[in-house]
């Protein structure tokens, strides 16, 4: 069975956190559906597209084995959307894994599921996190149970191999 995973992207994205993970879990062999507000095109932080193939209202949770949520600007504009919250909650209480990195561990701590985690993130967000009821810690992936978190893009290497192995066991 190929295991299908969920992209957020939105307006602002960064690059590196949306295509690398991307071209990554599809080498890997898996499925992925670039999921946002609406199914249009976004445009990066220096305006590269990306076109999201499902609006976030007509995303299944259970249609995902797990939920890869990058950085950028665009967790901002996502967190507007009630939905991309929700999404995340239930593909985490499912115990489906959920992997965030840079601002987009913004979505987690909107999603409620960071109290009682282990996680990092970009460092101008670490105080939310924290007020989220995570132990903060700075490391280039943190694996707490079903949720993964990284830091920046230099931390890609460490962020997707962790979610590969993970989905791998």
């Amino acid at each position: 069975m190929v295991k299908r995973i969920a992209v957020f992207v939105e307006n602002q994205y960064q690059e590196l956190e949306v295509w690398y993970p991307y071209y990554r879990l599809k080498e890997a062999g898996f499925d992925i559906d670039l999921i946002g507000t609406e199914k249009t095109t976004y445009k990066s932080k220096v305006g590269y597209p990306v076109e999201a193939n499902i609006s976030i209202k007509s995303a299944d949770p259970s249609n995902y084995q797990a939920l890869v949520i990058p950085g950028g600007f665009a967790p901002d504009f996502m967190r507007r959307t009630p939905d991309f919250a929700l999404f995340t909650k239930q593909i985490f209480s499912q115990g489906k894994i959920v992997a965030a990195i840079c601002h987009g561990v913004w979505i987690c701590a909107s999603a409620g599921i960071l109290k009682g985690q282990t996680a990092t993130c970009f460092y101008a967000i670490k105080d939310d996190v924290i007020n989220a009821g995570a132990e903060y810690v700075d490391k280039d992936v943190v694996v707490s149970g079903n949720l993964i978190t990284s830091r920046k893009p230099d931390d890609l290497p460490s962020f997707t191999k962790a979610i590969i192995s993970k989905l791998s066991a």
